[in-house]
């Protein structure tokens, strides 16, 4: 178990990689609930998507960066996971605090199934679906977190 796992309150900012967006969320002072905060588009340069996280993760204060890691259905590492994980080493080398991963697996339907159920448009559902993806994965990394740390 690491440090962050024994420490009870931890702001942390999600991070749900895309080809095309990466969505964001962060998590309130305590580490206990998470919120979408924004939807970053990529530009031609990692360095500088990179360096817009990095950004974020001063902004808010942040202590550690959750990239999620899309595992396939039986939890093995395909390419997409593969990818992942090779973006988030390099983030880790530009945004100053720790950088774990933590599966995504359903986070995207469990979004959309949140949208559908408070009435949004498929237009507005398009828009934020990103950042609230981030957010239920952040949330679900904070209370396995508060889980862990309960159990210590």
């Amino acid at each position: 178990m690491n440090d962050l796992e024994r420490v009870p309150g931890v702001r942390a900012l999600g991070v749900d990689l895309g080809s095309k967006r990466v969505g964001i969320a962060v998590s309130d002072l305590s580490g206990t609930i998470a919120s979408a905060l924004t939807t970053l588009y990529r530009s031609k340069s990692r360095r500088h998507d990179h360096a817009e996280i990095a950004r974020l993760v001063k902004i808010e204060e942040c202590d550690v960066v959750v990239v999620g890691l899309p595992l396939s259905l039986d939890g093995s590492e395909g390419p997409a996971a593969r990818g992942a994980t090779k973006e988030a080493k390099q983030l880790a080398t530009v945004v100053g605090v720790p950088v774990e991963m933590y599966d995504e697996r359903f986070t995207t339907v469990t979004a959309e199934q949140a949208m559908r159920d408070a009435g949004l448009s498929g237009q507005r559902q398009r828009k934020i679906v990103d950042k609230m993806a981030a957010a239920v994965m952040l949330q679900a990394w904070l209370d396995h977190r508060r889980y862990t740390w309960g159990q210590s």
